[in-house]
């Protein structure tokens, strides 16, 4: 079955090294392109205002072009970059776990498609999960 591929630990990290391949031929040939991602994992610094983010989409679009492609950078885990959001261009360092890219876009056409950042599992904040665990215990019941 499809999940149990794309919910399996070692074809995430598959397919974080082929999004990491993909991203760094594009620097390579100096290539600028977008990407969406899964907007739950991505964290920004500083934080977004709530007014901006929650205009974002679950899968949002990132443009990088211009200076905010000057600022790319990709490791094995995570791909960052400068943006300005909003009207007032607000300036926040964007950085996205490699699995939650979920396309690479050139020119308009899709380079690459990720369904691994579509898998819940991979894309909950850490936090959120713990406290889902607590909250899940019937002996924390009182706390919630």
């Amino acid at each position: 079955m499809i999940k149990d591929i794309i919910e399996n630990n070692e074809y995430k990290e598959l397919v974080e090294r082929q999004i990491k391949e993909n991203i760094m031929f594009l620097l390579a040939k100096n290539q600028e392109f977008s990407i969406t991602a899964n907007l739950e994992p991505i964290s920004f610094t500083p934080e977004l205002p709530k007014v901006i983010k929650d205009q974002m989409h679950k899968f949002s679009l990132f443009i990088l072009s211009n200076y905010t492609y000057t600022t790319v950078q990709v490791d094995d885990e995570f791909l960052s970059f400068e943006a300005g959001f909003g009207n007032e261009n607000f300036g926040s360092v964007v950085k996205i776990p490699l699995h939650a890219v979920f396309q690479i876009v050139v020119d308009e056409s899709i380079l690459y498609i990720n369904s691994v950042a579509t898998v819940d599992k991979f894309n909950k904040n850490l936090k959120k999960n713990s406290f889902n665990i607590f909250k899940n215990n019937p002996n924390n019941k009182k706390f919630n």
